[in-house]
């Protein structure tokens, strides 16, 4: 991580714990917000006007945080506006790095080889982790936001007529039950995985699996008999629990120890799951070769490297798409 702008350890997947070993995650540290008018956003400050062609997003396809902010990318129509550069899937003792890797981008702004060179040069002095979405403003070379809750929204709703308003993924009608659903989603399934797999203690874990599959359960029974979480109406509730679905039983069920049951088990997750993946557009947002490398290439959980080359469901839905 970095300590006031200078590289001091090598990279370890624990960001934090607590007490009883569970796992804490870093709190996002640039707020600011792409806007209509160049007003300010919700938190930060103004000055981030929604130009085409102005922003570059960094991703890493490994990562579901990314992942969401690239699905929105994508259902609003931005791609043309908004380039990306990806970075390799492999996590290195100094984070996630530039190049290297079939699929995996250069740094075409300032050379950097390792994303953590783009916060120091945000910040010369910050202190963190070095993480992905990160979203660079080009015109004052500066980074906006490195929250991908942020990002989803501000795609939803900065750019205006450069989008494709087809897509709502926060409707005000749906706004209250959007919001008191996605933080359980994520403190139990989006969250939850990674507290499974980076618990310390036996009783960190128990207590994060059994809330995977609590939540795993709740939404089987909400899908049934509708095409998404809130009825026929896609939001970005659904594309919260996509990216966690679509790493399960290729990564999560193995390499983070949450296997009661895979999706495969779920008859109306994984309808849900290959219904947003046939969706236009979205089948370009996942790479099972960066998300399955990336995922065992954690030394901590798997230093072998070694991983493996199936199941056979998966391998179909993602050729379900061509």
């Amino acid at each position: 991580m970095l300590v006031n702008g200078k590289w001091s350890e090598n990279w370890q997947p624990v960001q934090n714990k607590d007490d009883k070993g569970r796992f804490v995650r870093q709190v996002s540290s640039f707020r600011n917000w792409i806007t209509p008018d160049g007003s300010a956003g919700p938190t930060g400050e103004a000055g981030f006007k929604a130009e085409s062609g102005r922003y570059r997003l960094y991703v890493a396809y490994i990562c579901p945080w990314a992942s969401r902010t690239l699905m929105a990318r994508t259902l609003k129509g931005l791609e043309q506006h908004i380039p990306i550069t990806i970075v390799n899937p492999t996590l290195t003792d100094q984070g996630w790095q530039f190049g290297g890797y079939d699929q995996a981008d250069e740094d075409p702004l300032f050379g950097a080889q390792y994303i953590h060179e783009l916060y120091t040069r945000a910040d010369p002095t910050f202190t963190g982790r070095a993480t992905v979405p990160a979203l660079w403003d080009m015109k004052n070379n500066v980074m906006v936001n490195n929250e991908s809750a942020d990002i989803l929204r501000m795609f939803n709703t900065a750019f205006g007529d450069l989008a494709n308003n087809d897509y709502d993924l926060y409707p005000a009608e749906l706004a209250g039950q959007i919001d008191e659903l996605n933080p359980r989603l994520y403190n139990l399934l989006n969250n939850g995985v990674y507290k499974s797999g980076f618990a310390s203690s036996q009783e960190a874990y128990d207590e994060a699996v059994n809330g995977v599959f609590t939540m795993l359960n709740e939404l089987e029974e909400r899908l049934q008999g509708q095409h998404y979480l809130f009825g026929n109406q896609l939001t970005e509730t659904d594309i919260r629990a996509f990216v966690t679905l679509i790493r399960f039983d290729a990564a999560y069920h193995g390499i983070f120890k949450t296997n009661l049951k895979q999706i495969a088990d779920y008859p109306n997750l994984s309808a849900f799951l290959a219904r947003i993946y046939q969706l236009p557009g979205i089948a370009k947002t996942v790479n099972m070769d960066h998300i399955t490398r990336g995922y065992y290439s954690i030394k901590t959980l798997n230093p072998t490297g070694i991983r493996p080359i199936g199941p056979k469901h998966v391998n179909a839905l993602l050729n379900s798409v061509k």
